[in-house]
């Protein structure tokens, strides 16, 4: 395997994996990349690690608005949030895909 090619395909990889939050799943698709690839790849090791924070974090964002729900302004925040976490990892998947390093705005960085 080359390894420009290797290292794009597993950094589209590992932000396409994101989108197993829509199936219940937040975080585990770029974790198990970020697991798989991190001591074999640095290109996805980073990616990998961008990609878990931003879960993370969304994961966050989404839980805080339903606690908001409560008081009305998280029934506007839901929406705002999830379509912005689509919108978000397509922009990293075609990013990734021209093998360029992403940098997730309003993420939190847990591993670093």
């Amino acid at each position: 395997m080359s390894e420009g090619k290797g290292q794009v395909n597993w950094g589209l990889i590992c932000h396409v994996a994101g989108l197993s939050s829509y199936i219940g799943l937040p975080v585990l698709g770029p974790l198990v990349v970020w697991l798989y690839k991190r001591k074999t790849d640095a290109n996805a090791d980073k990616e990998s690690r961008e990609a878990v924070n931003f879960n993370i974090s969304y994961t966050l964002y989404v839980f805080i608005a339903g606690l908001l729900c409560s008081m009305l302004i998280g029934y506007a925040l839901l929406p705002f949030i999830l379509v912005s976490h689509l919108v978000l990892i397509i922009w990293a998947t075609l990013k990734a895909n021209k093998g360029e390093s992403v940098h997730y705005p309003f993420t939190l960085r847990f591993i670093s």
